[in-house]
């Protein structure tokens, strides 16, 4: 499965902002964007030229499929999706990458990040309605229910992250169970309710062009 092997780092100093891919790093003096805050490269801390319209487009674009950890041919057809279905397609895109299966075990506090999210869901710790399920990208849906895999309970990964879960925050179109380590679907997202900081509409029109 093809994927992104490099540094995230680089992903935020390329943006020039915090996109929060490695979790708690983020938050501490150890993040790259605290002291580098400049691209990566031989000539990144070369004075930033400024963006064309489409440059811009193409930023947002790329800003968001670096936070979801999505490849261009998934965020492509998650954007082919969105523009099928009635409604604001910027909204409707946001709404196809949070109601990935990785987006929600992240949400609900079960991994520190998405892509160990991903990772948790592609080693089968994740069941989907009482299925074991190891594919990042399924959907979910109103009313699903996301556990723990019987066989992953007794694992050291989950002790940790139930110790530590009641200190995260959890969207309120999500329901969590602390006691049972249980998250249900109550929603589909708004856009409000969506923290994800980035412009969909220039999104829509990088697409469109």
């Amino acid at each position: 499965m093809a994927r992104y092997a490099d540094a995230v780092c680089r992903l935020c100093r390329r943006q020039g902002e915090k996109l929060f891919l490695k979790g708690e790093r983020c938050f501490s003096p150890k993040c790259a964007i605290e002291d580098r805050n400049f691209p990566p490269g031989q000539h990144g801390n070369a004075r930033r030229r400024k963006m064309s319209e489409h440059g811009l487009q193409l930023r947002e674009k790329q800003k968001a499929r670096f936070i979801y950890g999505v490849l261009e041919r998934q965020f492509r057809r998650h954007y082919q999706e969105a523009s099928r279905r009635p409604g604001m397609t910027g909204e409707n895109l946001l709404q196809e990458l949070e109601l990935r299966l990785d987006n929600v075990v992240f949400r609900l506090g079960f991994a520190d990040s998405r892509n160990q999210a991903r990772q948790i869901v592609l080693h089968g710790h994740i069941a989907l309605n009482g299925r074991k399920t190891d594919i990042p990208s399924a959907r979910v849906r109103i009313g699903d229910v996301i556990v723990w895999a019987p066989g992953s309970v007794n694992t050291e990964l989950f002790k940790i992250t139930a110790k530590g879960i009641s200190s995260k925050s959890i969207p309120d179109w999500l329901d969590l169970s602390i006691a049972q380590m249980t998250g249900r679907i109550l929603s589909v997202p708004s856009r409000g309710q969506v923290d994800t900081k980035v412009n969909e509409q220039a999104i829509v029109e990088y697409y469109s062009r």
